[in-house]
């Protein structure tokens, strides 16, 4: 089998690698963005405020932790004041996923960002189902943690304002006070406080669309791949896999226009013969997205596909993948078909590979 041995399957290097694809990298894109903010929601309603707040809390330590050095040398910020630089480093960070801080300078030591509606994260009418709790524990997760990695025990945040009380951005400042903070003050809430005046704009890399198109896709997957392990963390295992794949199959079925329109495809028509070589090919593109060698072909009955998987692992695998699978049994619903999960990589196979078939 190969790569482009199914309609839509996208192109594919001699070597079964796939060549850019930057409808592709939209498509992952959008879909994970809205896997997330689904997933959130999802996370309120079915485990409960207190354990979301937990998974939120751990998810953004996690890329605190991977992220926030190496970004700061990448952004060019290492040289700058603690307060001065963590302030920067949202706004340039976010820049690239298409989120928009802004940077309100006020001195060496003092700091401010304002998280601008609409809240990327918190993605259209589902700011409204989210409580402060995860909003909260998002700063702790991030914006309390930037000190402790600086080694500089005087570095805090201070929050003046959350969209998710209604107010008009989520707001505040970094502060390096005169003496160590204690951890529980190392993000405080002063709500009424005010920036010394207007934002100022900061030079943003100049990339192509092409680029831009992949760091999206790195924005939007980066935080799968931290959400679906703390989930499992936080809840077990079987509980993380069976909301997240609600939460999945919800999102597949929702966004599966928006999705092909992406990739270019038009919306197979219901009222004819469903198409499995059409949906693996659809499929196949989109797994090719993620960088990763694909195979796919006819087999008895349908279509098949195969990857090697570059999206999870760890202890946290087998839970990950039923929700992230999730999206996929959703698109596939939308197209009168049946995915099948015939080889599982977090279960001892080399690959991970679904069976696509017309129903019975």
């Amino acid at each position: 089998m190969s790569a482009d041995a199914a309609p839509g399957a996208g192109p594919a290097a001699a070597d079964g690698r796939p060549d850019d694809d930057p409808q592709a990298w939209s498509a992952l894109a959008e879909l994970y963005h809205r896997f997330l903010t689904g997933t959130l929601l999802a996370l309120v309603v079915r485990a409960g405020t207190g354990p979301a707040a937990e998974v939120v809390f751990r998810t953004f330590r996690r890329q605190h932790l991977d992220a926030f050095l190496p970004g700061l040398d990448k952004l060019g910020l290492t040289d700058e004041p603690h307060a001065v630089a963590c302030a920067k480093y949202h706004v340039l960070s976010n820049a690239l996923g298409g989120v928009r801080v802004e940077w309100i300078p006020e001195s060496d030591t003092k700091s401010w960002v304002r998280y601008r509606p609409p809240r990327w994260i918190f993605d259209g009418t589902a700011v409204c189902g989210i409580p402060t709790e995860l909003s909260r524990a998002m700063l702790r997760g991030w914006h309390g943690h930037n000190g402790a990695t600086l080694g500089n025990d005087n570095l805090g945040f201070v929050c003046t304002k959350q969209t998710t009380d209604g107010q008009p951005g989520l707001e505040g400042y970094y502060t390096e006070e005169s003496e160590p903070l204690p951890e529980d003050e190392k993000v405080r809430y002063r709500p009424g406080e005010e920036p010394p005046g207007p934002s100022v704009e900061l030079p943003l890399p100049s990339w192509d669309p092409v680029r831009l198109a992949k760091v999206d896709r790195n924005y939007a997957a980066t935080y799968i791949r931290t959400l679906l392990p703390a989930m499992g963390e936080v809840l077990g295992p079987a509980t993380a896999g069976a909301i997240g794949r609600i939460a999945g199959r919800q999102i597949g079925m929702q966004f599966h226009p928006t999705v092909l329109e992406l990739l270019g495809d038009e919306v197979p028509d219901l009222r004819s013969t469903p198409d499995p070589a059409a949906f693996a090919g659809r499929l196949a593109r989109l797994l090719a997205g993620h960088g990763a060698a694909i195979d796919v072909g006819p087999s008895r009955p349908g279509w098949t596909v195969e990857w090697v998987p570059r999206m999870f692992t760890g202890p946290q695998a087998s839970s990950v993948f039923e929700a992230w699978n999730g999206l996929w049994e959703g698109m596939a619903e939308m197209e009168g078909l049946h995915l099948h999960v015939e080889g599982r990589h977090d279960q001892g196979e080399p690959v991970d590979a679904w069976r696509v078939t017309v129903p019975r």
